[in-house]
C-alpha cells in the first residue's frame, strides 16, 4: 500500500474554510437551529470556547481526511477524488452517527437535517480542497 503523503497547508485551508461555512450556516440557520435543539436564546452565554473547540476539531477532520485520501495514492488525490471520499465518509460516518444521537436525545429530525447538512458542507468543502490541493 502507498501513501500519497499529507500537505499541511491544505489541512489549515480547508479547516479555515469549513469554519467559516459553520458560521455562515448557522449564521443563516440559527433561529431554526435553535427552536429545534430547543435552547432559549435569552439564557446562552457567549463564550470563545465552543468557537475555538470546533477549530481544532475541524483541523483534526481535515487532517484525517487528508490521510484518508492519501492513502488512495500518489496521483489519486484529486479534486473528483477528494469530494467523492468525503461524501462517504459524511454518510457513512457523520450523517449516521448524528441521526442515531439525535435519536436517543429526542430531538427532532429538523435538527438532524440542519446539522447534517452543515456537516456535509464541511466534508465536501474539505474533501475538495485537499484533493485539488494536493498531498
Amino acid at each position: 500500500m502507498s501513501f500519497a503523503g499529507e500537505n499541511y497547508l491544505a489541512v489549515v485551508v480547508a479547516a479555515t474554510v469549513a469554519w467559516l461555512f459553520g458560521a455562515a450556516w448557522y449564521g443563516l440557520l440559527g433561529k431554526p437551529w435553535m427552536k429545534a435543539a430547543r435552547l432559549d436564546p435569552s439564557a446562552m452565554k457567549m463564550s470563545a470556547a465552543p468557537f475555538i473547540v470546533s477549530f481544532v476539531a475541524e483541523l483534526i477532520m481535515a487532517y484525517v481526511l487528508a490521510g484518508v485520501l492519501g492513502h488512495l495514492g500518489p496521483g489519486q488525490v484529486t479534486f473528483l477524488n477528494g469530494v467523492i471520499s468525503a461524501l462517504f465518509v459524511w454518510a457513512g460516518f457523520i450523517a449516521t452517527t448524528i441521526a442515531v444521537n439525535q435519536r436517543y436525545q429526542g430531538f427532532g429530525w429538523t435538527l438532524t437535517l440542519i446539522d447534517a447538512g452543515h456537516w456535509l458542507g464541511v466534508a465536501l468543502l474539505m474533501g475538495a480542497i485537499i484533493g485539488w490541493w494536493g498531498v
